[in-house]
């Protein structure tokens, strides 16, 4: 059974820990998301050395577990130490924080390059004709007519994207960082209560993926009215 007074007292240590959860969940999605574009848009042209590289490393970070991911980037990479150093970003590949954004962002970008790199080959191929007649330079094209355009039809599949990053934040704790996740752990390791813990932690990222779910489907429908009427 559960101990609901239990459970109820642990909620305010648990949260303690939402601030660097929400650090790292904005943050990866963020940086994810504008490496993300530009993978997508660079994958638009023919040149393959540029093209097989992305392709590459997006069939890397799609193919591995982000937990494999993490590892590698903070304990295997400090066995490069002093050639981070030499290069000067031992200050950064030392802080299990930055090693956390990093692993997360990339896996991120990795998914949702493909999500808008789909949704912007998904554009009418008559739309760019259009604007193109009307005058338009290729640049003008990309950023008033196949980017909105693309930017709506992807927000659903994003969505997903951004609920499965906050999720993949509790990995975080692996590096010693005292998210919700990790502070979950370190209760369950002083009161042996793991069922209430656990619910309890579940229970706040349920919360919050419920409050992003609610902004996301907000903003689609204030992006594709057409949709809701039909």
């Amino acid at each position: 059974m559960i101990d609901f007074a239990f459970f109820v007292e642990i909620i305010p240590t648990l949260l303690s820990g939402l601030p660097l959860t929400l650090q790292l969940a904005g943050l990866s999605i963020g940086i994810g998301f504008a490496l993300a574009l530009l993978l997508a848009l660079a994958q638009q042209g023919n040149h393959r050395m540029l093209v097989w590289p992305i392709r590459s490393f997006v069939a890397v970070f799609r193919g591995t577990p982000l937990l494999v991911q993490i590892f590698l980037i903070y304990y295997g990479l400090g066995q490069f130490r002093p050639t981070l150093q030499a290069v000067g970003l031992w200050w950064l590949f030392r802080e299990p924080y930055w090693c956390a954004i990093i692993a997360l962002s990339l896996n991120t970008a990795a998914y949702g390059s493909e999500i808008l790199r789909g949704a912007i080959q998904g554009v009418p191929r008559g739309l760019v004709e259009a604007a193109s007649a009307f005058g338009m330079t290729r640049l003008q094209t990309l950023r008033l007519v196949v980017l909105p355009l693309a930017l709506r039809q992807a927000i659903p599949s994003y969505s997903n994207e951004i609920i499965l990053m906050v999720k993949g934040t509790s990995l975080a704790s692996i590096v010693t960082l005292m998210e919700v996740t990790g502070i979950a752990q370190g209760l369950i390791s002083q009161t042996y209560r793991a069922v209430e813990v656990f619910v309890a932690a579940g229970a706040i990222y349920l919360t919050i993926n419920f409050a992003i779910i609610s902004a996301l489907n907000a903003l689609e429908t204030w992006l594709t009215p057409y949709r809701v009427r039909a």
